[in-house]
This record gives C-alpha cells, sequence and structure tokens, in this order.
C-alpha cells in the first residue's frame, strides 16, 4: 500500500510454488487499478502457466497484468551479449 510503483524484473525465470503464485495474485490484485506495475519477461504470455502451474490463476493474473496495460516487444539479439566483457573469436 505505500508505493505507487510495484517492478517485477525476469518474471518466469523461477518458477513459482502454487503458495507462492496465490500471494503473488493478491499482491497483483491489490495493484489492480490502483497502483502501477512493470514487468520484464522473456515468456511469451502461452507459457506463463509454466511459472504459476494453476491454469486459473494464470489467467486470472494475465488478465489483472494485461488491462490497462502497454506491451513493449524487445526483439533482436541480447544487449547483455553483445555488451559483455567476454568476446568470442
Amino acid at each position: 500500500d505505500q508505493v505507487d510503483l510495484l517492478i517485477c524484473d525476469e518474471w518466469g525465470y523461477i518458477p513459482i510454488d502454487i503458495e507462492g503464485a496465490k500471494l503473488l495474485y493478491q499482491v497483483i490484485a491489490g495493484c489492480y487499478e490502483k497502483k502501477s506495475i512493470i514487468l520484464t519477461t522473456n515468456l511469451e504470455f502461452s507459457k506463463w502457466n509454466s511459472i504459476f502451474f494453476d491454469e486459473k490463476l494464470t489467467n486470472a493474473i494475465l488478465d489483472r497484468m494485461v488491462h490497462h496495460s502497454h506491451l513493449l516487444i524487445f526483439d533482436g539479439p541480447s544487449w547483455r551479449l553483445q555488451n559483455s566483457l567476454m568476446k568470442y573469436n
């Protein structure tokens, strides 16, 4: 309740157990239409069930996340890989 913006980076990098997913849903539902959320992920929406393992919960989270949202898609090579200190021969 004390923040105006929630930032979730690398969404889906590590799967969340069902209890964690339920808690995350409560946070997202609490932010819905009241707070801003920035979310970064490399997973398309159709693969989000692999994060939460519950189709109904995944759909409820997606429903709240995409309503009133702006979707930015960055396509192309990885900036991190291109600018890493490692040089490939």
